[in-house]
């Protein structure tokens, strides 16, 4: 029998493709040593908390003003729509595997490690930037309410970031006057001390806001509604100017406001500390969906008809529509105190969800290990927590709200069409995985429309925002090759003692790592395939024949060129 050694870019392709094996995940997952603190009621509120804030608050008005016109309702509507397709993919993702990883994990369980790499590294753009998003709003609504409240102005000197973005030059600008954004900074801190203290407390703190910010957005739809102006609805869908309006702009303004709809799946960051993960998970992602939709999309018709859309390119723009009429004072004072409340709520949760999907990725070994330890007292992922608030908190400091939220947005785009494709893989390669929410329609009906939807609306971004995700990609595949390449479990488990994964202090990894399922000889392979030829591999890989591709088991293998599954030569 002939035998070849392996070209180099085969075994490059094995390696990346390496996925993480479904019996491994569960096991480190089901035995994690996170407090599981979190019923439905919870989850659902970590979804309210994290999609309510600054979708309506904030990117409201400004999509309107410089996208969509009033046309911003139908930006909400199509957003909502592809938000839940791409919901019911991850509540069935969610539900069989319940991994704090999120898009990272499932995309590393069915479509191998770069690509879960890839995936978790753009997790940064939706978390961590989406944070700093939330946070320069959260800003601006502190200014106005003490503007109103106490009759003290700030200066912009100190609550507003160095540089702007031109949408019609797409370039940078300087902000004349401006040096740093503080209390966004300051938001952004607190919530990480509170963060690294406990889940309980970080969600007993977000159940308080988010009360309190669905009362305010109720107060303003019914409160408002009597200052709408129909003659402010037209044109409904103003002329094409520029980059701006038409129905091209209709879909940027879907692409803008898709930034609003990201909290649906940091509830699935939060599986490890669910008491009930594959029942109650779905119901934290498509409830809090369905509730914020119907919030966003009454919230931008009030707001569209009680003030011209060219007049809503402000930072708070809910209140600044409200001083076009009298007698509104309080009202206004109101809407302030619900959104520094329902922002607030929002950094708590993208600052909840982004250590986690660090927390993952150390424990995969893709990032240093020190991410992956739990605090010994607080049970918290403390060292991606305080890294995660700290990098926030600059960003916030520095960069205006649009930048950031476009930034975000492409970001959830490249991982909705992942989780999507994710779902059809996953049925095929385990059928047999216990779900506990299957997708309807079966594994086409929903998750292709899901996913061909979010690369339309990622392709329709500007060119500015795509590069900038390119780019950011492209550092990210640098960091892998780095780290990540020589470092993960999956392809170097030669590089993994008992004691290197002991430092993780967490007992179910250690049992995980041991509990390998048994490999097939080359022996008894060959008694039941005709091997024409088989390739000796030169290094240690892993292969999972259950799944008919790379994962993560084997040591020196080899891979009969005529059959589609690779064997093990021990």
């Amino acid at each position: 029998m002939a035998e070849q050694i392996v070209p180099w870019w085969k075994r490059l392709y094995f390696r990346a493709a390496a996925r993480k094996p479904l019996d491994q995940i569960l096991r480190e997952g089901n035995k994690t040593q996170m407090k599981r603190a979190l019923g439905r009621i919870d989850l659902i509120a970590i979804g309210i908390g994290a999609i309510v804030g600054t979708g309506i608050f904030v990117l409201t008005g400004i999509a309107a003003a410089e996208n969509a016109g009033p046309a911003v309702i139908v930006s909400f509507l199509i957003a909502g729509v592809v938000s839940g397709l791409s919901a019911f993919s991850y509540s069935e993702m969610a539900s069989m595997v319940p991994i704090s990883g999120s898009a990272y994990t499932y995309t590393y369980a069915t479509m191998g490690e770069l690509l879960g790499w890839i995936i978790g590294w753009d997790l940064i753009l939706e978390y961590l930037v989406g944070a700093a998003t939330v946070a320069v709003g959260w800003s601006a609504y502190v200014v106005t309410f003490f503007k109103d409240v106490f009759s003290v102005e700030f200066t912009r000197k100190t609550t507003q970031a160095p540089v702007l973005w031109d949408n019609d030059a797409l370039a940078f600008k300087v902000n004349h006057g401006a040096y740093i954004n503080l209390p966004a900074i300051f938001v952004t801190l607190l919530v990480t001390t509170l963060l690294v203290f406990g889940i309980k407390q970080a969600t007993w703190v977000n159940r308080v806001v988010v009360v309190v910010k669905l009362v305010v957005i109720l107060l303003f739809i019914f409160g408002a509604c009597k200052y709408v102006d129909r003659s402010n609805y037209t044109p409904f869908v103003p002329p094409r100017e520029g980059n701006s309006f038409g129905v091209k702009g209709v879909f940027k303004g879907t692409q803008r406001v898709f930034f609003a709809y990201i909290g649906f799946d940091a509830v699935s960051t939060a599986a490890q500390e669910a008491k009930d993960p594959q029942k109650d998970l779905p119901w934290g992602i498509c409830a809090s969906l369905a509730i914020c939709t119907v919030l966003y999309i009454a919230v931008s018709t009030v707001l569209c008809g009680i003030a011209s859309y060219k007049d809503l390119g402000v930072a708070s723009p809910l209140t600044h529509a409200l001083e076009f009429h009298d007698n509104t004072r309080w009202l206004r004072i109101l809407i302030e105190l619900g959104a520094i409340c329902g922002l607030t709520s929002v950094i708590l949760i993208m600052l909840l969800a982004q250590p986690r999907i660090f927390f993952a990725m150390a424990r995969d070994g893709l990032f240093p290990r020190i991410f992956g330890r739990l605090h010994h007292r607080f049970k918290t992922p403390y060292v991606p927590t305080i890294v995660s608030g700290v990098v926030c908190a600059v960003l916030a400091g520095v960069l205006p709200v649009d930048i950031l939220g476009d930034m975000t947005s492409v970001g959830t785009l490249l991982a909705f069409f992942l989780v999507n494709i994710g779902v059809i893989i996953m049925r095929y390669i385990h059928p047999e995985a216990q779900r506990g929410f299957t997708v309807p329609g079966g594994p086409f009906l929903i998750p292709i429309p899901g996913a061909a939807i979010a690369l339309v609306i990622l392709v329709l971004s500007d060119g500015p925002t795509i590069y900038r995700l390119f780019i950011w990609l492209a550092i990210g595949l640098l960091v892998y090759a780095v780290y990540g390449f020589r470092y993960s479990r999956v392809g170097n488990p030669e590089k993994w003692s008992e004691e290197d994964i002991a430092y993780f202090q967490d007992a179910g990894m250690l049992e995980s790592d041991s509990e390998y399922p048994e490999k097939q000889s080359l022996e008894s392979v060959r008694s039941k395939h005709t091997v024409t030829s088989v390739v000796e591999m030169p290094e240690p890989r892993h292969f999972d024949v259950s799944s008919g591709g790379p994962s993560s088991y084997s040591h020196t293998g080899v891979y009969e060129l005529d059959s589609p599954y690779p064997v093990y030569h021990k």
